[in-house]
């Protein structure tokens, strides 16, 4: 740890400007602004914990989802991408015995006893129950637990599926691996550790891939055969190099109150599955499912049948994408993209909430985005769905076309070209 204002002269001296430029993009203007952004969390820090302390510095980046959509609960396989907008704190250890964290633009401040680890149905949804089930796995895992104090920021845009709650989980894990821990825990035991927090303290069926993504970085893919133990894998990626810019738009749709409909695909999905005696999708052979698609639909439902349709597919384009970027097909693997995000349209169906059926704004995202795209690039939704963010690879000649219309349709906030980043949760200094 390092005396706060000694921190805040490395900034603004430029010694952390390397470091800005793996994490953020190497362009002038992209770090000048990361400058502001951490010498601002240091002087809320010090407003809410006082001045003078030594601190550390932490960052965990957002995800998107380039394959897999809604596979990963069922011990599919997935390819992701950790990119350059996360969820930075200032941190300074304590002996009070308590978390305490406070995250700007949020009101109040998230209080955590560490003698009381246990889930409370009354803290689901908050962000203080994914500090106590992250203390609690620490715990269960048979590491140490200890308090601090922290100030966080975050430009992962909350509720649109870039998994903001996961960033979360995934800085408030590598502060405890960082500090009181020596750092034995790896990346993905520390995604282990978001996932346990989200499911058991926050309320949120939620699979592996966010938490994953969020600690190990990069591009990667990952199979889930075992989630106790996922198979991760780098996956070469070159976008820019091919003249291609991954854009995702927010379409001001808030997917936060959703978790009703998530849980249900997860559900049918492992209907389908107990139906032939087993746990989930990846155990079912996908021959022996089509030929008992007759008697399935009767005791699931269309729509579960649907939903595990595209899970056998969607697995199956995974296994391509990886092997397409591995050659450099990116042809093929734009390809795949687009049939992906059809899958999850047309039969996993997670465009929209059937409960709002006259807010769907990521339909009209990916509509908008194929008139402009089709035969040149790619359009998918990425995440949960229902609401939320689309995905977009744009070719660069059409980049301020297609920048320019989805932020006409909805708001010229809404547009982020953003870059894989090479690094999960880290400390910065």
């Amino acid at each position: 740890m390092t005396e706060a204002s000694r921190v805040t002269e490395k900034i603004h001296l430029g010694e952390l400007d390397a470091v800005f430029s793996s994490l953020y993009g190497p362009d002038g203007e992209t770090i000048i602004k990361q400058r502001a952004r951490y010498a601002k969390t240091i002087e809320n820090f010090e407003r809410h914990y006082g001045a003078g302390r030594d601190i550390s510095i932490y960052s965990a980046p957002g995800r998107v989802e380039l394959c897999g959509n809604h596979t990963d609960h069922n011990n599919g396989v997935v390819m992701a991408a950790a990119v350059n907008l996360d969820v930075i704190a200032a941190v300074s250890k304590s002996g009070s015995g308590v978390i305490r964290l406070t995250s700007g633009g949020f009101p109040g401040e998230d209080v955590v006893d560490l003698a009381r680890l246990e889930p409370d149905t009354r803290e689901f949804g908050k962000s203080r129950a994914m500090i106590r089930g992250v203390a609690s796995a620490f715990r269960e895992r048979g590491g140490v637990i200890g308090a601090f104090d922290a100030y966080t920021e975050s430009d992962v845009l909350k509720g649109s599926g870039l998994s903001s709650s996961a960033a979360f989980e995934i800085c408030v894990a590598t502060i405890m691996n960082s500090e009181y821990n020596e750092g034995r825990f790896d990346s993905i035991t520390l995604g282990i550790i978001g996932q346990y927090s989200e499911n058991k303290f926050f309320g949120k069926p939620s699979g592996l891939m966010d938490q994953t993504t969020c600690a190990v970085g990069g591009a990667i893919s990952i199979d889930f055969e075992d989630p106790s133990s996922p198979v991760v894998s780098t996956v070469p990626l070159d976008l820019a190099s091919r003249g291609i810019s991954l854009v995702v738009t927010d379409t001001k749709g808030d997917h936060s109150n959703l978790t009703g409909e998530y849980a249900a695909i997860r559900s049918e999905m492992e209907r389908v599955a107990l139906f032939f005696g087993k746990r989930c999708l990846r155990e079912v052979d996908y021959e022996t499912f089509k030929a008992g698609i007759a008697e399935v639909r009767l005791k699931t439902g269309d729509r579960a049948v649907l939903r595990a349709i595209h899970f056998f597919e969607e697995c199956r384009r995974v296994r391509e994408a990886i092997a397409s970027s591995g050659r450099g097909d990116i042809s093929r693997w734009l390809e795949l993209m687009v049939e992906c995000g059809h899958s999850s349209f047309e039969f996993n169906q997670n465009a929209y909430s059937i409960k709002s059926p006259k807010r769907q704004g990521i339909s009209v995202g990916l509509a908008v985005s194929q008139s402009i795209l089709r035969g040149r690039g790619a359009w998918r939704l990425q995440g949960g769905g229902f609401a939320g963010t689309i995905q977009a690879f744009v070719p660069n000649e059409l980049l301020d076309e297609y920048s320019t219309t989805m932020s006409g349709i909805f708001g010229s906030d809404a547009c982020h070209v953003l870059r894989v980043r090479s690094f999960g949760g880290v400390k910065v200094i």
